[in-house]
């Protein structure tokens, strides 16, 4: 992600016919089919979050959560030419290490593609499953804490969507290096929220671009910036990271594209807003802006009636 990500403009399906019934919901047989092609905390507004961590997480941990999780591992695939990963690897890795697992999904793939590694995904929740390949585990830790594994450890550390989560991302890459093997990798990425479009047909005063701000104003507030993807680079070679490179991806927010497989991506990132809404926006709204559940349910209401318009050709980056 660099700080003027700049990339070739999106050409809308302008004879698009909404014979798949977007505009009412995105869980529809065309979302699954494109996820099929591809492959106990604390309890607020009726949303679960995490008991564990130095800092209150800002996404709940819930089934709805990993659900949405394991959609945008879809997302991820296709973004990356069904690939799990743009580091150049060693082809017989021996130890991995998954930043943030969630659902564990990305750190499963990567077991079964390496069997000669032990991968392990840490996270604040175990909400993995209990079956698993034999060489992929999964441990509950704080990322932000100090680490036990021991340095010159991996030859990978993987991390991604980490919106509202890294307080120290100073600290968390200083980390990475210490326990990289000489030669190893690692690899972050991130959604950017600044919803952008390249025909002005993204209102500034729209709702779905005044969340995008509500998100930064939570963010700032509580030091978890969402421009942290811009400075992932530069901090990475501060520590002493070499040969550092970046790649930004433009993310359609609806099956507005022409292209087919755009048009997959801004399906799945359709879902990801539908589905994922009330967990990016509720916590934060309520306790630390101070605003009221009801008054961020609207905002929510609007916003995802919005973010369904195909005449809207707005983008995030990814």
């Amino acid at each position: 992600m660099t700080s003027t990500p700049t990339s070739l403009e999106i050409t809308p399906d302008e004879s698009f016919v909404d014979d798949e019934g977007f505009a009412e919901s995105v869980n529809t047989s065309y979302v699954t089919s494109i996820a099929s092609e591809i492959r106990r905390g604390i309890e607020e507004n009726g949303r679960t979050y995490p008991a564990y961590g130095k800092n209150a997480y800002g996404l709940p941990v819930d089934d709805d959560e990993q659900n949405r999780n394991d959609l945008q591992h879809c997302k991820f695939m296709l973004l990356l030419g069904d690939r799990l990963h743009l580091a150049p690897i060693a082809e017989n890795p021996q130890n991995i290490l998954d930043l943030g697992t969630g659902s564990g999904i990305w750190a499963i793939d990567m077991a079964d593609k390496f069997p000669t590694a032990r991968v392990i995904g840490v996270d604040l929740a175990a909400v993995q499953p209990q079956w698993v390949p034999p060489n992929c585990q999964f441990e509950i830790d704080d990322v932000e804490d100090d680490w036990t594994f021991g340095p010159n450890k991996f030859d990978f550390i993987h991390g991604r969507d980490f919106m509202l989560a890294i307080r120290d991302w100073d600290r968390l890459i200083e980390q990475c290096f210490a326990h990289l093997k000489p030669g190893g990798y690692l690899e972050v990425s991130g959604t950017w929220i600044h919803p952008s479009s390249d025909d002005n047909t993204l209102p500034d005063e729209s709702a779905y671009a005044e969340f995008g701000r509500i998100i930064r104003r939570i963010g700032d507030k509580i030091g978890a910036s969402i421009d942290a993807p811009l400075t992932w680079k530069s901090r990475m070679e501060r520590v002493g990271f070499e040969e550092v490179q970046e790649k930004s991806f433009k993310v359609p927010t609806s099956p507005w594209p022409k292209d087919p497989r755009l048009k997959k991506i801004g399906a799945l990132e359709l879902a990801n807003f539908e589905e994922g809404a009330h967990a990016f926006l509720i916590r934060g709204y309520t306790t630390i802006l101070g605003g009221s559940k009801e008054q961020a349910e609207i905002l929510i209401a609007r916003a995802r009636s919005e973010a369904r318009n195909r005449n809207m050709h707005s983008f995030v980056f990814l």
